[in-house]
């Protein structure tokens, strides 16, 4: 279900193979990159299914970027065709403007009736033509390109086979138990990994799915009552002002009797707001840790650890500040700088392999190469394990900050900040937030002679990067930053003050 439109699984099925059909006849070659640019919505969901179905490989943009950055990723995975809606069509007008390349557009005219202008084809016919047949696509050949934020301050598109899919949506079947009576409300963003981690799963058991465009706390609320929801992914934030909301109803203790599961991902969460949760609802509350580079599931933390755990039953109750174990089907590790395996307790990099994990990076061979050693990916972040296996990320080594589900690259950050020109030096990273686990950051000091102030920085990188990259606080200092014999920015000196010595 999806904007009031109910399909049944022998609908969906018919429709996403007349998308193949269509996208032969439109000339749409087998191996195409096909983008997908707009919230949640039936399209989306078909175009998941149906691109990779039908041999070409979805690349699903998140809108909330910037056109530079957008058309960086349409002139860097060469896109063949662009497929936006209604509320995405001037940028996807302004990508085909920056990427200089005619590219055509799709527009998702399913819901709103209207004609769509000149310069678009409608979606809708591409669903008239004859259903394509079956397709024997090899298993490791791309399914899907999804970008994510890079070290060098560019995006990397994570290249996602059939396999890789495939393998997520088994792991998160046995994870998960799915089943046929589940109800299922999905309403991260479709353009995330996280946002689509069990949609396979659901589709594969034929559970009910229900589609919201974008994370609405009141329109959550009453979806899960109208439709009567039992499963639902939130990533903290939405947890944290779905609970606002419902202790703003008359009894201040609403309910939402149905749920019997609800999954949190995608950033840490803070202890008082895993406490809140705990209380609130009566229900299995499971936590996974994943990446795009893995299609994404890499760990979960079982429903009992955390009811354990929240009635201060030990070891239980430590477990709550990790990530978990494992999910069948992915092996994990904690290794020291040499690649050798670590002891329970000592802190290492968190390595991972299974058949979920990426091809590798797209047009990246030194960066794929450097992300894997004899099989296994590194994934970046500092972790140790317990005697039990139970796993802990204790720092990113990447310096990525995650503010509200969204991963932030401090050096996209400081780049934006230097190139204005009062700037001399930044240091961007993340601090403790409330609401949003994380706010993004900035110490900067000025070039001499030269002022400006807070405001300004903060418009300036308005206008070079998304919104939520952009720093919600700037710090602006005389003195220079601090740095190391070598001449490195010591952003762990920078940190402690935020931190207490703990890192971010």
């Amino acid at each position: 279900m999806a904007h009031g439109r109910r399909v049944t699984y022998g609908e969906l099925d018919r429709r996403v193979r007349s998308l193949g059909g269509g996208l032969d006849e439109i000339g749409v070659a087998p191996g195409a990159r096909v983008g997908f640019l707009g919230a949640n919505s039936l399209a989306h969901l078909e175009c998941w299914i149906g691109v990779p179905a039908a041999e070409r490989v979805l690349v699903s943009l998140n809108f909330r970027l910037s056109p530079a950055e957008l058309a960086f990723i349409a002139r860097d995975c060469e896109l063949d065709l662009l497929i936006v809606d209604r509320a995405q069509l001037e940028s996807g007008r302004a990508i085909r403007r920056e990427a200089g390349t005619g590219l055509p557009l799709l527009l998702d005219d399913q819901d709103d009736g209207a004609a769509p202008p000149d310069d678009c084809v409608p979606y809708s016919r591409l669903l008239e033509y004859a259903p394509a047949a079956s397709r024997d696509i090899p298993e490791h050949e791309l399914a899907a390109i999804s970008y994510t934020g890079g070290t060098t301050g560019k995006p990397k598109g994570v290249m996602l086979s059939h396999a890789n899919l495939l393998a997520n949506a088994r792991h998160n079947l046995v994870a998960t138990q799915h089943a046929r009576t589940d109800r299922w409300l999905h309403v991260c963003p479709m353009f995330h990994v996280a946002g689509i981690a069990n949609l396979f799963a659901c589709t594969w058991v034929g559970g009910l799915q229900v589609l919201l465009p974008r994370f609405d706390a009141r329109a959550v609320i009453d979806t899960v009552r109208c439709e009567e929801i039992t499963h639902i992914v939130l990533v903290p934030t939405m947890l944290a002002m779905l609970l606002d909301e419902l202790d703003k109803e008359e009894d201040g203790g609403g309910e939402l009797g149905t749920l019997r599961h609800i999954q949190y991902a995608a950033s840490p969460i803070a202890p008082a707001l895993q406490r809140r949760v705990l209380e609130r609802f009566d229900c299995d509350v499971v936590q996974f840790y994943g990446m795009t580079e893995a299609a994404p599931t890499v760990t979960q933390l079982p429903a009992e650890d955390h009811r354990r755990g929240f009635g201060g039953e030990e070891p239980y109750a430590s477990r709550l500040s990790g990530i978990g174990v494992p999910v069948v089907g992915v092996e994990v590790d904690v290794r020291d700088g040499t690649g050798a395996p670590l002891a329970p307790g000592e802190i290492g990099e968190l390595y991972l392999r299974g058949p979920n994990v990426m091809l590798g990076y797209w047009k990246r061979p030194q960066e794929t190469e450097a992300a894997f050693v004899e099989g296994w990916y590194r994934s970046g972040d500092a972790a140790r394990a317990d005697v039990d296996g139970y796993l802990y990320v204790v720092d990113r080594l990447k310096d990525m900050i995650i503010t509200g589900g969204e991963n932030v690259y401090s050096v996209e950050v400081e780049s934006a900040l230097i190139e204005h020109p009062a700037v001399a030096e930044a240091a961007v990273f993340g601090i403790p937030d409330a609401r949003w686990g994380e706010s993004v950051h900035a110490i900067v000091t000025l070039r001499a002679g030269r002022t400006t102030h807070e405001d300004e920085l903060i418009e300036h990188c308005r206008t070079l990067i998304a919104g939520y990259k952009v720093p919600r606080s700037i710090e602006l200092r005389d003195d220079p930053l601090p740095k190391s014999g070598a001449g490195k920015l010591l952003k762990s000196v920078l940190r402690e003050a935020y931190w207490g010595g703990g890192g971010s």
